[in-house]
């Protein structure tokens, strides 16, 4: 019973796992894209991606989740847009994921590029520097120091999140322990293989502190 209830922890932590890695390939570029736009001087472009950051940061997650899996197959003709079984319900998990975290992200970024002293990026211009290589050699830089602490925390912060997925029945690690209270695998019935994946969540997360530990200290540079 043991090495059944592993295996399918072990296949629910892989889409946990899955689900995170392409949150995170998607949202890190996209955040910085977001915030380009709440920063943009043009005001219609500005007005219009903050006013999308904060629909996205001031509502559920879990309902987003629903918008997008459930509201689009019925309001297109067509049916879903999200191919059937496990596969379309990751792919519209991952899809909110990344809009979510993006607009965290960009808040970010916001804060980290524009905490940046002005006179430094004057210093650069004056220095002959074009606003290209300024932002990539001087804003970018620095940005980077500023934003691991409130970065590491969102980026745990997802770790956690993705057991949210479950509400449209993506079989991640906490879908695969509940399931044991309910018959799956010839078993019901069973609590510990629900409470049993928190270790998965602990191990996981405490790699992930580790990891931002050693970033900020090889940061430590540009103090």
């Amino acid at each position: 019973m043991f090495l059944t209830v592993i295996g399918a922890l072990n296949e629910g932590f892989v889409q946990t796992l899955k689900l995170f890695l392409i949150t995170l390939v998607g949202a890190i570029p996209l955040g910085l894209v977001v915030s380009f736009g709440s920063m943009s001087r043009f005001s219609l472009l500005r007005g219009v991606t903050r006013t999308f950051v904060w629909i996205i940061r001031g509502t559920p997650l879990l309902l987003q989740l629903y918008i997008v899996f459930y509201i689009p197959g019925m309001v297109m003709k067509g049916g879903s847009p999200w191919p059937g079984g496990e596969t379309g319900r990751f792919i519209a998990s991952a899809v909110t994921f990344v809009v979510n975290y993006s607009c965290y992200f960009s808040e970010i970024y916001r804060g980290g590029i524009q905490g940046v002293p002005v006179g430094q990026q004057e210093a650069g211009l004056v220095l002959g520097m074009t606003k290209r290589q300024v932002f990539f050699k001087i804003t970018l830089l620095q940005m980077v120091k500023r934003i691991v602490p409130p970065m590491s925390n969102e980026i745990i912060t997802l770790v956690k999140d993705t057991s949210i997925a479950r509400i449209i029945s993506l079989q991640e690690v906490i879908w695969a322990g509940a399931a044991f209270m309910k018959g799956s695998h010839g078993y019901s019935g069973l609590m510990w293989p629900l409470f049993f994946t928190g270790a998965y969540f602990l191990l996981f997360n405490g790699g992930l502190t580790l990891l931002f530990g050693w970033v900020e200290k090889k940061l430590d540079y540009f103090r």
